[in-house]
């Protein structure tokens, strides 16, 4: 792709969960005791080849000890532009909140802080209206426009996350227009998720100012990456990335790398009764067309379906490309093992999946998945669809 003077190609995942800290402290409690400040730094410049990564789980007062604790021993240093770097990686400091207005159901929002400092006082601020501050993804006892606020007032970033899934996505189950909650003209972009694409976010006309992202949400190292964007900028930077989110001086948003939204977890409509995903055009019955519970729940297309404002999706001009791209890890046959070797020939998996060739590929892992690989690129497998919290599959080439 042609580079604007002084700009680069920067891989982006900003949506990344910290499992402990290094004093053993759980953190997020659902992830990998491996996820930890300094062992995600390490993953996304070493294995995964990604130049800027947000941590969601910066807030927490243990984090933010290693954080010093890297900085003091020379392992980290403070980024030009805000965030912390580590050999040639950008680490970003976020957090995802979750806000429940009365009357409603809860839903999460990434914030992120231009500097270490900011994030300090921020995570002061946030401990006098949250039971436990040092826990992930907590309940924040304020008004959701005064949290927006409170980012904006301290230079931050506020950017809802997986805004359609059923399981506290704003649009997926606590308001059908953004609007409802916060002041738009302080959105700095939003978060897809892993069950939508760009195409499928179209049918909602509130939506077309904002830039779009793709992140993991990841609760493991090896699941950083799944998703991600490409973003052109100087350098990766908070400063760079808000230009960019506001599609200023040459900065953008390239690219957004993700699942096809038939692999997500929540893609379509789950019967909680009989344990069907219900793969029809559009479930639109209240009950199960297999077994008749009234047990249902909405997948993420059912429900952009219910609440959009147009008959047909609209991808306005300067929205990128959306590329659906399998994760490596989801290609049937494709073990640590094999997947270990391509690593050590050609360095990381952005390099596996964006320039090594064909025939490099066969050299090393054989031809059958060598060809995986090269479909993966283009979302190309056959899948089944996800729902109901399982992901989606892809379905094995037969012999």
């Amino acid at each position: 792709m042609a580079l604007e003077a002084g700009l680069q190609s920067v891989y982006c995942d900003l949506h990344i969960h910290i499992g402990r800290t290094s004093e053993g402290q759980a953190v997020k409690i659902s992830g990998s005791r491996e996820l930890t400040f300094a062992g995600i730094a390490k993953e996304a410049a070493e294995r995964k080849g990604i130049g800027l990564i947000g941590i969601i789980d910066s807030h927490s007062p243990g984090v933010l000890r290693d954080i010093h604790t890297a900085l003091s021993s020379g392992d980290m240093t403070v980024a030009e532009g805000g965030g912390i770097a580590y050999r040639g990686t950008t680490i970003l400091l976020g957090t995802e909140i979750e806000i429940r207005e009365p009357g409603r159901k809860e839903c999460h929002v990434l914030a992120f802080m231009p500097d270490l400092r900011t994030m300090e006082e921020f995570s002061g601020w946030m401990s006098a209206h949250m039971r436990n501050v040092n826990l992930s993804s907590q309940r924040l006892y304020a008004p959701s426009r005064v949290l927006q606020e409170e980012i904006i007032g301290r230079g931050g970033l506020l950017i809802p996350a997986h805004i359609f899934t059923p399981h506290k996505g704003l649009y997926g189950c606590s308001a059908e227009r953004m609007a409802e909650l916060f002041d738009l003209e302080h959105i700095a972009a939003v978060e897809l998720g892993l069950s939508a694409d760009s195409e499928m976010a179209g049918y909602i006309s509130e939506l077309d100012p904002y830039s779009f992202l793709t992140n993991s949400d990841a609760h493991s190292l090896g699941k950083i990456g799944r998703e991600y964007n490409v973003i052109m900028m100087a350098q990766p930077s908070f400063s760079e990335l808000k230009l960019a989110l506001e599609r200023s001086q040459g900065r953008r948003i390239s690219a957004n790398y993700g699942l096809n939204p038939r692999l997500g977890k929540y893609h379509r409509t789950y019967c909680g009764g009989c344990g069907s995903i219900i793969d029809e055009a559009y479930a639109t019955s209240e009950r199960c067309p297999y077994c008749g519970s009234p047990k249902l729940v909405k997948g993420v297309l059912d429900r952009i379906l219910d609440i959009a404002d147009r008959a047909q999706p609209l991808v306005p001009d300067h929205r990128p490309s959306y590329h659906y791209q399998v994760p490596l890890e989801f290609i049937p046959g494709l073990g640590k093992r094999k997947l270990n070797s391509l690593l050590q020939a050609f360095g990381t998996e952005m390099n596996i999946l964006h320039k090594t060739g064909l025939a490099e590929l066969a050299a090393v892992a054989g031809q059958e998945l060598a060809e995986q690989i090269v479909l993966a690129r283009t979302g190309k497998l056959a899948l089944t669809a996800g729902g109901g919290g399982t992901y989606g599959k892809v379905i094995k080439p037969k012999a």
